[in-house]
């Protein structure tokens, strides 16, 4: 394997951060995988966070809107996922609030009925259960989990 400089490093990171938005766990895991030694490491990140290629909040407001919009994502699903790259609790509100309450219980609700009617169990306990779990996985919040599993078994 050929030997890369700091300089092409860098280039390689600035790529690697432009392509898609990184927090700095990410992209220290990332240079990591090159072996460097400590100070060229922080030289790296120092200027890729200087030139704001890393920038943990907008990191963290895009992460929010895109699990939301793409993968359905509750918020306690998405707070655990930044708490996991060590995004730090006002970051995390500041992503939350970046999530229309209006939009977040539209695609709650459409996602819990969808689901609803392809859980195959009659309706019981069975249901109930796989219903749950789906949307607790998904990261939604139990009070509204539970209010829309009591809505849909007395509209059935």
């Amino acid at each position: 394997m050929k030997s890369l400089t700091i300089q092409e490093i860098q280039n390689k990171m600035e790529y690697f951060c432009a392509y898609q938005e990184r927090c700095y766990k990410d992209v220290n895991n990332k240079l990591n995988s090159f072996s460097l030694i400590p100070e060229a490491r922080e030289k790296i990140l120092t200027y890729l966070i200087e030139n704001n290629f890393i920038n943990e909040e907008r990191f963290a407001k895009s992460f929010a809107r895109g699990k939301n919009n793409y993968k359905n994502w509750g918020k306690n699903r998405i707070i655990q996922e930044l708490k996991f790259r060590d995004i730090s609790q006002r970051i995390i509100q500041s992503a939350l609030a970046e999530l229309s309450e209006d939009d977040y219980l539209e695609k709650f609700n459409s996602l819990a009925e969808k689901h609803w009617n392809t859980i195959k169990e009659r309706k019981g306990p069975k249901k109930n259960k796989k219903f749950v779990d789906f949307l607790l996985r998904k990261g939604y919040e139990s009070n509204l989990i539970f209010e829309k599993l009591n809505e849909l078994n007395n509209n059935q």
